[in-house]
């Protein structure tokens, strides 16, 4: 006998078997709706009382960088020898005072000992060669001379010899050839006379520039001479000028060349200020921008120098000289911590500086929402900055704060919930 199958009503009906299929289906398109709806953003849960919330506000922004420079004198001479030598005595030691002209140590070099000797060997032999050819000289001087006056009185005996042959022969005394002899020998005895005269002359010439020569030769050598004596008192280091011995980097019995630096003198009472500075604010530090320090109490004022243009290891040399006072008691090697001023203040949306620019380099920071129960990521541009703060150029606003303490563990979240 068949029996009747009651037909389920109502709320039981749903969760009949033939209903289960339409569960899945539902539970299917209910998840699938979670995954699109869902947001994408990475949520990190951290306790806020671990972090560094500071807000972002409208100020004056001064525009200056911090840095550190040493005192240095302004004036530093350095010191080397200019003779070769080895270190025989140190009159002054290492931070003395010493003044222009003051022996600070003294050399000994044998090579130049043998060389002034050498050179004054052969000055004397060369004096005595000068001497030598001089006497000659005066010697064919005088030969020449007398050989002028022998000339001379033979011209005069023959001419009065011509003359009386010419008169007899006039009277048909003598022969014509007796006279033509006379003539002949009186003529001849001329030309040897002018010739003997000429001899004399360019032999005066000759003798006079020889003469020259060998006494400007002569005058060098003893140039050379004192030069090289010259060059024996440079073995004595002396101070160039007034001030402190600074550095002396030399030990007795120590080999010294020519021009190599063992110490240096430092000018005693004016004093520079020697920086090294990142070399990001190269293209804006320039010679005449000011900077001010503080010590004791007391703030003193400098400019900028000179600014050098190497760069080494990241960063560039500028020098300070101070407008004004200089603090007491001021010694070289001192350090001092200079604001340097690179730019007139100015308005402008600013945040306290933080690590968080280590992570971001200042592109983005984590923005803290009005209820302050959680802190989102948002991109923003930064410009310049300050030992205290940063200048916001684009996406914060007044009021609005952030966390400006390290990212290094929030990995790569996008939301922070408190």
């Amino acid at each position: 006998m068949d029996r009747i199958i009651e037909q389920q009503k109502g709320f039981k009906r749903v969760f009949t078997k033939k209903a289960l299929p339409y569960w899945a289906v539902a539970l299917f398109v209910a998840f699938v709706i979670y995954l699109i709806a869902r947001p994408n953003d990475k949520t990190l849960r951290v306790d806020r009382e671990t972090l560094m919330i500071s807000e972002a506000q409208k100020g004056e922004f001064n525009d200056y960088i911090r840095i550190s420079g040493r005192v240095q004198p302004m004036t530093t001479i350095q010191l080397s020898p200019q003779e070769g030598g080895i270190v025989q005595e140190i009159l002054i030691e290492e931070g003395s005072e010493v003044k222009a002209g003051d022996a600070i140590l003294i050399l000994s070099n044998d090579n130049l000992d043998m060389q002034i000797l050498n050179s004054e060997a052969e000055l004397a032999e060369k004096e005595n060669i000068l001497r030598n050819t001089q006497i000659q000289m005066e010697q064919q001087k005088l030969d020449v001379n007398q050989s002028v006056l022998e000339y001379g009185i033979q011209v005069d005996r023959l001419k009065r010899a011509y003359e009386q042959q010419k008169s007899l022969y006039e009277e048909k005394l003598i022969a014509r050839e007796d006279y033509l002899k006379a003539e002949e020998d009186y003529r001849l005895a001329q030309q040897k006379y002018e010739l003997i005269r000429e001899r004399s002359k360019q032999d005066s010439l000759y003798r006079g520039t020889q003469l020259d020569r060998m006494e400007e030769s002569l005058d060098n050598m003893v140039l050379n001479m004192q030069m090289i004596r010259k060059r024996k008192s440079n073995l004595i280091v002396k101070a160039p000028i007034d001030g402190e011995l600074g550095l002396l980097d030399v030990v007795l019995g120590q080999s010294i060349t020519s021009g190599t630096k063992i110490g240096q003198i430092n000018s005693v009472g004016t004093y520079k200020v020697e920086a090294q500075i990142d070399e990001h604010y190269i293209d804006r530090v320039v010679a005449g921008l000011e900077a001010t320090f503080e010590r004791q109490g007391e703030k003193y004022s400098t400019s900028i120098r000179k600014v050098y243009p190497e760069v080494r290891e990241g960063k560039f040399k500028a020098d300070f000289k101070f407008e004004g006072e200089q603090p007491d008691n001021i010694r070289a090697g001192q350090t001092y911590y200079l604001n340097l001023q690179l730019g007139q203040p100015e308005e402008a949306v600013i945040i306290p500086r933080g690590s968080f620019y280590q992570k971001t380099g200042g592109k983005w920071v984590y923005v803290v929402n009005k209820e302050g129960t959680m802190a989102v990521k948002r991109e923003i541009r930064l410009g310049r900055q300050n030992p205290q703060y940063y200048e916001v150029l684009e996406g914060l606003e007044p009021g609005e704060k952030v966390i400006t303490s390290g990212y290094d563990t929030f990995g790569d979240s996008d939301v922070l919930m408190f």
